[in-house]
């Protein structure tokens, strides 16, 4: 079993114990669901003493290491980061900033043809953004819906003295443009219901078929590198840009 799934059965046996946790409790007795055990002075009267408050962590390397992989269950990208940190400072046997060195060559690599599997969405988003730019004057537009018309539909046009308003000119187009526009809107409104049927099913196709490709990538070129940790830190990646990480 791997260690974010020890963090996954801790967490879960944590639930379970706040659960179960009685509203009467003495709040001078400290209660920690980690394996960390908490200083017997750590609260009076229900609140941290200034002793405690000064061993509060402040970055993610400064965490134990208990904290980390229970950050990293909950998919935060510092802790995802950490976990690689810590496991290749194991299994290489170096400090801290010379592993720091490595993960950034592994944080690299994980971004190799991102903008591929990002080309799709590229596409979906310029196709829809230019449809609905284009439809305008292809309603209202007179020389525009004259030069579909020409090519594309040879109707007969009213006269010049009836198009010379824009509502005019859509009311003329319209006879063309209805059937197109509204035979589209019914296509994406059904594409949306089988989208949100997809989504109630937990299915993803392309975006979780991405996902796992570049996880399965990076997992070959770093071999010697935990797979888990390698495999939940390339999921949490941003296809656009890099997750800015914090300390």
């Amino acid at each position: 079993m791997s260690l974010l799934h020890t963090s996954r059965a801790l967490l879960s046996k944590t639930s379970s114990i706040a659960r179960k946790a009685s509203t009467k409790h003495n709040f001078n007795i400290p209660r920690s669901f980690t394996n960390v055990p908490t200083p017997p002075d750590s609260f009076k009267d229900g609140k941290p003493t200034l002793q405690y408050a000064k061993a509060l962590p402040k970055t993610f390397a400064s965490m134990t290491n208990e904290q980390i992989l229970q950050f990293a269950e909950m998919q935060i990208p510092e802790a995802c980061r950490e976990c690689i940190v810590r496991d290749i400072m194991v299994v290489d046997q170096i400090e801290y900033d010379d592993a720091m060195k490595i993960f950034k060559k592994i944080a690299e690599t994980n971004r190799r043809g991102m903008q591929i599997y990002a080309l799709p969405f590229y596409t979906g988003f310029g196709a829809a953004f230019t449809g609905g730019i284009l439809s305008v004057p292809l309603v209202f537009d007179l020389s525009t819906v004259n030069w579909f018309n020409d090519k594309f539909v040879t109707a007969e046009m009213p006269p010049l003295e009836d198009l010379e308003r824009m509502l005019e000119v859509g009311s003329a187009s319209w006879s063309w443009m209805e059937p197109i526009l509204g035979q589209i809107s019914f296509f994406l409104l059904c594409m949306q219901f089988a989208r949100s049927q997809l989504q109630n099913l937990g299915v993803r196709p392309y975006f979780n078929w991405q996902l796992n490709m570049r996880a399965a990538y990076l997992v070959s070129q770093f071999p010697q590198y935990d797979a888990e940790f390698l495999r939940s830190y390339s999921k949490i990646d941003k296809i656009v840009e890099p997750h800015e990480m914090s300390d």
